[in-house]
């Protein structure tokens, strides 16, 4: 039988409630429960994939190709359990299938409406595919109040009735602010939130309260007073050092226990929380430090990286350092000398993006650490700048360039048109294709070469790993980038699809066309990224 939790929020956006699900969902896992997490989006948009990073952070792509909210990412690095398509809903997908429905005839001349049948789409999606599991973590996108939350906050509501007594609870995460001027921590705003909640027939069980100054017990008995909830179920969220605290938190205020008492569970025993001690003391105790210089372009709005900058910390967990990451827009390399900025990190990172804007300052971020012979990882767009760079410096291919920036005379890197997926279809793309939705998405099988400096990194000449880019290394320039000295260590099983660069005289200089940092987590550090800070450590040694 599964249970469901609803997480809502109030007050205002970003709260973090995508790190209380993720946070609960690994608490409940510590008791010996099995968990999946589901985030429902409010948005209009179909998927986040045509978003601009500014707008809503980063895309975190699943195994089976879905482009979902970057929530998606905290539920697996806390959790371990694989998102996929089934655990990320938006108004637009649902509002797209049923008016595609509406189309066709399928509703036999009734009337369409958000009640029942946005509704009951959203609940649908809600029940489906639980294999089985002991708790689903439902978190609703938004605010509470807002308007495009309705449909959602109405389908909870009715589905909560419909699963039984004992079969759901509602998890409320509230903000506690503190006014400086008064010198005191305000409860109206949560009132007013749960006051919202309730007018529409949801009945909090359980309170979370972001503070930045602890909350007294006359504060608590105040809100579980005016918000109807238990005086111990209304938890305290305070600020920690780093995210992977936060599960030891809830716990010690007692978040776990109020959600297994809300079910009538059994919550005597003590959750096995020895894991997430060891990542804490590994972050709180590290045996040294380096500096890496992630050269992006979307660095003003650092949840563009979310996984990756999360992924490079994971690498530091796995090497017991602290990583300082130094942000670097790359359009500051397409200015003279301006490379000298990098002369002292221990490693350089150049990510993924879209879009000809910065692309010279990576290609110059890469010649550096070439040349130079400082680590270098590059990631999806990193890797094609780095092969373009390799192909005019070390191939003398002068005009080489990419086919997404324009006509270039030498496209190294180029469209992909065809590729087979795993089931063995062939997926074909043009320029004209729609962009939503259309690139390679998910994971792919690669070929690793023999005694590479990948091959001994993964152990293994088999690996999988997530995909989202439209342009791939061209094939045809493959054997004379090779005979310049760049090793294709790894290969898409047909042989077609260049998946990873690298430079054979150098001590790590590394590209891949997949997205490592969507499979890191605290305790299953990615190996490219544990060797990668290993590598910085060694290059810090040396300067």
């Amino acid at each position: 039988m599964t249970r469901y939790i609803f997480i809502t929020g109030g007050v205002v956006s970003s709260l973090g409630k995508g790190l209380l699900s993720a946070s609960l969902g690994a608490l409940l896992q510590a008791r010996g429960y099995s968990v999946r997490l589901r985030k429902f989006d409010p948005y209009l948009n179909v998927d986040p994939g045509t978003m601009s990073p500014y707008q809503h952070g980063e895309v975190y792509v699943t195994d089976d190709g879905a482009e979902t909210d970057l929530d998606l990412g905290h539920y697996e690095r806390f959790t371990g359990v694989s998102s996929r398509q089934s655990d990320n809903i938006t108004s637009g997908r649902i509002y797209s299938n049923i008016i595609q429905k509406e189309r066709r005839g399928d509703y036999l001349g009734a009337t369409v409406q958000v009640i029942p049948h946005v509704t009951e789409a959203i609940k649908e999606f809600a029940l489906a595919e639980t294999d089985g599991i002991d708790f689903m973590l439902c978190e609703i996108g938004g605010t509470a109040g807002d308007i495009e939350a309705m449909p959602f906050m109405e389908a909870i509501r009715q589905l909560s009735i419909e699963l039984g007594k004992g079969r759901s609870i509602f998890v409320h995460l509230t903000l506690v602010p503190y006014l400086a001027a008064a010198g005191e921590l305000k409860t109206k705003p949560t009132q007013h939130s749960v006051k919202e909640l309730r007018s529409i027939g949801i009945q909090p069980d359980i309170l979370v309260c972001r503070a930045e100054h602890p909350i007294p017990d006359s504060d608590r008995r105040k809100m579980s007073l005016f918000c109807n909830v238990p005086a111990s179920a209304v938890i305290p969220a305070l600020d920690v050092s780093n995210i992977y605290e936060v599960p030891i938190s809830y716990h010690r205020e007692g978040l776990d226990v109020e959600v297994l008492k809300a079910f009538g569970l059994a919550h005597s025993e003590k959750p096995n929380l020895s894991r997430w001690e060891d990542i804490v003391d590994r972050v709180k105790n590290p045996e040294g430090e380096v500096t890496i210089a992630v050269v992006g372009k979307y660095t003003g709005l650092l949840d563009a990286y979310k996984s990756l900058s999360e992924a490079i910390v994971h690498g530091g967990i796995a090497n017991r350092v602290k990583v300082n990451i130094e942000w670097i827009e790359s359009e500051i390399f397409e200015q003279p000398d301006a490379v000298s900025r990098l002369e002292d990190v221990d490693a350089i990172l150049v990510p993924g993006g879209f879009g000809k804007r910065g692309t010279e300052g990576k290609i110059a971020a890469a010649r550096f650490a070439r040349e130079n012979k400082i680590p270098y990882f590059g990631i999806c767009l990193g890797m094609q700048m780095a092969t373009i760079e390799a192909a005019r410096n070390m191939a003398g291919i002068a005009e080489a360039g990419s086919s997404e920036f324009g006509e270039p005379k030498e496209p190294v890197v180029g469209l992909i048109t065809e590729w087979v997926k795993d089931d063995g279809s062939v997926e074909k793309r043009t320029a004209e294709t729609d962009l939503g939705g259309t690139m390679r998405l998910g994971a792919y099988p690669a070929k690793l070469k023999h005694n590479s400096k990948v091959a001994g990194i993964y152990g293994t000449t088999d690996i999988s790993e997530r995909h989202r880019h439209r342009y791939e290394v061209n094939i045809g320039y493959v054997k004379q980038l090779e005979e310049a000295g760049v090793l294709f260590s790894g290969m898409s099983p047909d042989g077609e699809l260049p998946e990873i660069m690298e430079i054979a005289d150098h001590p790590w200089f590394i590209g891949v066309q997949f997205h490592p940092e969507l499979k890191s987590k605290p305790f299953d550090p990615h190996p490219l990224f544990a060797s990668f800070i290993k590598a910085a450590v060694e290059q810090s040694r040396l300067v």
